[in-house]
């Protein structure tokens, strides 16, 4: 492996009503607490997972939270966030129900600028989905997801506007746990076929891929441009130990991949290559929830703009580095200015 010495340049935004990237994944309310008596393994969480949990435990787990942040979240729709706070056009398809938390959600990805095709849950199909975010002293973040209406997602529910206009589609991996919402990925991925939109994919979590390996390696075998994950997510998926093994499998499918390496940074794997770049340079990391999908939303957003893999990697090691420096999985920064300012736009 080696690092990077690819030098950037400037690219150019998508025209007129086109999006740079839209995302379809789970629309959810982020309760965020920090954690220094490691409540979460109380509660029989493992550390640094996400953890599936009934509408029935909410309350026992949000008591026992303590002080908590509150803003809407989900991986995909965090990522569509970071797309729109660098300055770039972008949507998001999912579905919440209709309370408080789903209107709160609404509101806050039209604030930034993303485009909204969201779908009203019906009242049997549950509440607006949460996720219970413990966030530990070495700044790892153990989450305990209630998905509700946001992973029933149905193939009625979605629409080709988007996605028709879209240069890359992002899908989220936790929408795969419930059959409607694999039937609705697909008819995703047709469109996205239709209109000539990258297919991006997420892992999302070494557990989500635990439970559907085989549905991934037939998505990703057959209808994924580009993929991005984890090295913990990476090695389940094949079943293998090492990165090098993984690698080899993912150069014989004959897709481009990231795997994000926390602080070893991000191996980009492109025509038999990988290349290894750094991880930003931070003094002090504070939470590590949202790394990922911030990460994610540079990288996205500077294919979209016509970078090569190196560069939009390096942007997305910017953006992941700015979420590390603070709670919570939202920008408090302008990313399009620090990108600018890095020489990266």
């Amino acid at each position: 492996m080696t690092n990077s010495q690819t030098p950037v340049s400037l690219r150019k935004k998508p025209g007129p009503n086109r999006l740079a990237v839209t995302g379809i994944g789970n629309a959810m309310l982020d309760i965020i607490s920090r954690d220094s008596d490691e409540v979460y393994a109380d509660l029989g969480f493992v550390k640094a997972s996400m953890n599936l949990v009934d509408v029935d435990r909410l309350e026992s787990i949000y008591n026992a939270m303590g002080p908590t942040t509150q803003m809407s979240g989900g991986s995909v729709a965090n990522s569509i966030s970071g797309v729109a706070n660098l300055g770039g056009t972008c949507g998001f398809i999912g579905k919440v129900a209709d309370d408080e938390f789903g209107e709160r959600f609404q509101h806050d990805l039209r604030t930034l600028g993303a485009e909204l095709d969201v779908a009203i849950a019906q009242p049997d199909e549950g509440a607006t989905g949460r996720c219970h975010v413990f966030i530990t002293d070495d700044a790892q973040r153990t989450m305990a997801t209630y998905l509700g209406a946001g992973n029933q997602l149905r193939p009625d529910d979605i629409h080709e506007n988007l996605i028709a206009r879209s240069e890359i589609t992002y899908v989220e991996g936790y929408l795969f746990d419930l059959p409607p919402a694999k039937e609705a990925i697909r008819k995703v991925v047709n469109f996205a076929h239709e209109h000539d939109s990258m297919v991006a994919l997420s892992l999302s979590d070494s557990f989500c891929v635990d439970r559907h390996r085989r549905d991934f390696l037939e998505l990703i075998t057959n209808d994924v441009d580009l993929l991005l994950c984890n090295k913990d997510e990476i090695l389940s998926l094949f079943q293998v130990q090492t990165l090098p093994e993984a690698y080899e499998l993912i150069d014989e499918l004959g897709i481009l991949a990231v795997v994000t390496r926390g602080p070893e940074g991000a191996d980009v794997l492109s025509f038999s290559e990988v290349v290894n770049v750094p991880a930003a340079d931070i003094a002090h990391v504070v939470d590590q929830n949202g790394a990922g999908d911030m990460f994610a939303a540079g990288f996205l957003y500077g294919m979209a703009l016509g970078c090569d893999p190196v560069e939009a990697a390096q942007l997305g090691s910017l953006c992941a580095g700015e979420i590390i420096q603070h709670l919570g999985a939202r920008p408090e920064v302008d990313l399009e200015e620090l990108a600018i300012e890095a020489g990266l736009l």
